[in-house]
C-alpha cells in the first residue's frame, strides 16, 4: 500500500472514468492527490471519498486548455513528481471535411494543448525535485487507425510523439515521460458516445465487446494499475515507451 509513498501526484480529468480510478489508487498507495477536473461537484466528492478512506487529497478547479488557470493550479505545487495528463475530449465524429475549424481547435485545445501547458508548467518542479514521472493517456488510436473522430485521433498520435520527445530531452535530469494506450474503456465518455449512437447504448457496448481478442471492453481500473506502475519507482528504467492496455486490440 505504499508504492507512492511520500509523492504528489496531479491528474488532470480526475473527477470522472480513467481519471478518478487513478487518483483513488494513487491515493491508497501513498501519494498525495491532486484532483483536478471541471466538473468541481463530483472532483469534490472523490476528494471526500479518498480522505474518507483514510487517503490525502485536494481539489482543484482545472480547464487544462487554459494557461493562467494552468499556471496557477501548478505552479503553487512544490512537491510535485507525478503528473498525468488524464483529460480528454472525443470531439466531432464526422468526416474530416465535415469538420468545423472550431470543432477542430476545441479538441485540440484539451487534448494536445492541455497536455503541453500541464507539462510545461510541471517540469520546474520536477527539475527541482532531482525528478518526476510523466504519463500522458494517449489511445490505441494513437497507434492505430479507424474510421471515426478524425480530430481526436489526430490528437492523441500528436500525444505519443509528444511523450517520446520530452522522454529524449529530460531523461538525463531524471524526469521519464511515457504514453498510456487504452483500448476501449466502458468510461461516461464511451457511455455517451453508445447513447448517441443509432444502435442504442446495449447494442454499441456489444460492438465494441467484440473488437477485443478477449471478449469485452476494460475498466477504468485496468489503466490505473498501469499508471500505478508507469508513476512508481518500479518503472525506473521505463522512458519514452507505449504501455498498450487493450485487450488485444492493436495484436490484431
Amino acid at each position: 500500500m505504499d508504492r507512492l509513498n511520500a509523492k504528489t501526484a496531479l491528474i488532470t480529468g480526475g473527477a470522472r472514468g480513467i481519471g478518478r480510478e487513478i487518483c483513488k489508487l494513487f491515493a491508497r498507495e501513498g501519494a498525495y492527490v491532486i484532483v483536478t477536473d471541471i466538473i468541481d461537484d463530483e472532483g469534490e466528492q472523490l476528494v471526500e471519498e479518498i480522505r474518507q478512506n483514510q487517503g490525502r487529497a485536494e481539489y482543484q478547479h482545472l480547464d487544462t486548455s487554459d494557461e493562467k488557470n494552468v499556471a496557477d493550479v501548478i505552479s503553487p505545487a512544490d512537491s510535485l513528481t507525478i503528473l498525468v495528463n488524464n483529460a480528454g475530449i472525443a470531439g466531432p465524429n464526422k468526416p474530416t471535411h465535415e469538420i468545423d475549424v472550431q470543432e477542430w481547435d476545441n479538441l485540440m485545445n484539451v487534448n494536445v494543448r492541455g497536455v503541453f501547458l500541464c507539462t510545461k508548467y510541471a517540469i520546474p518542479h520536477m527539475q527541482k525535485n532531482k525528478g518526476g514521472s510523466i504519463i500522458n493517456l494517449s489511445s490505441i488510436y494513437g497507434i492505430v487507425g479507424a474510421p471515426d473522430l478524425p480530430a481526436y485521433h489526430a490528437s492523441k498520435g500528436a500525444v505519443r510523439l509528444m511523450s517520446k520527445t520530452d522522454a529524449l530531452i529530460y531523461a538525463k535530469q531524471g524526469i521519464r515521460v511515457n504514453s498510456l494506450h487504452p483500448g476501449y474503456i466502458w468510461t461516461p465518455l464511451v457511455e455517451e458516445l453508445g447513447k448517441a449512437s443509432e444502435e442504442g447504448v446495449d447494442a454499441f457496448r456489444k460492438n465494441l465487446d467484440s473488437k477485443h481478442p478477449v471478449g469485452h471492453v476494460g475498466k477504468p481500473e485496468d489503466i490505473a494499475y498501469g499508471a500505478l506502475y508507469l508513476a512508481s519507482d518500479e518503472s525506473a528504467f521505463v522512458t519514452g515507451s507505449e504501455l498498450v492496455i487493450d485487450g488485444g486490440y492493436t495484436a490484431q
